[in-house]
């Protein structure tokens, strides 16, 4: 397996059936260990890595490949980095919430999945991954006892 393809399937996690990209966004969460500052830093990263591999994978107008998971693993990193520790009801959230927002596309995340490219591919999920950590920022703040 080339460079491209290692980081665009997480190392293999996109091929995984049913579902890859419920277990691109699963094989980050044991990341939240690391805390939000470092969640923030890789989400960053596997972005940019993600970038970098949807550009040498998928021609100009190619539509999200379900292999292609990178872009749900930088997305469920943002959301992981608004947990101020690694609780279960936190992480069981910020799943949820990322998860739904993948499938379901609400503005501008469908705004975001009609774009041409690496562009479509990647900042969809990251928008998910945005709005899921703004969620769970606002839920902390109103329901401090599930998310201290």
């Amino acid at each position: 397996m080339n460079a491209a393809r290692l980081v665009a399937t997480l190392g293999g996690v996109g091929l995984l059936r049913p579902g890859p990209g419920t277990w691109g966004s699963a094989v980050v969460l044991p990341l939240v260990l690391l805390g939000p500052l470092p969640c923030l830093a890789l989400a960053a990263l596997v972005a940019g890595a993600g970038f970098w591999a949807a550009g040498r994978l998928l021609p100009g107008g190619t539509e999200d490949p379900g292999w292609f998971v990178a872009d749900e693993g930088a997305g469920m990193l943002l959301a992981l980095a608004a947990l101020p520790d690694a609780s279960w009801a936190g992480l069981a959230i910020a799943f949820a919430l990322f998860r739904l927002l993948d499938i379901l596309k609400p503005w501008p995340i469908s705004w975001a999945d009609r774009q041409d490219g690496a562009f479509g591919v990647m900042v969809d999920d990251i928008l998910a991954g945005l709005i899921a950590a703004l969620a769970l920022l606002a839920l902390r703040a109103v329901f401090p006892e599930v998310l201290p």
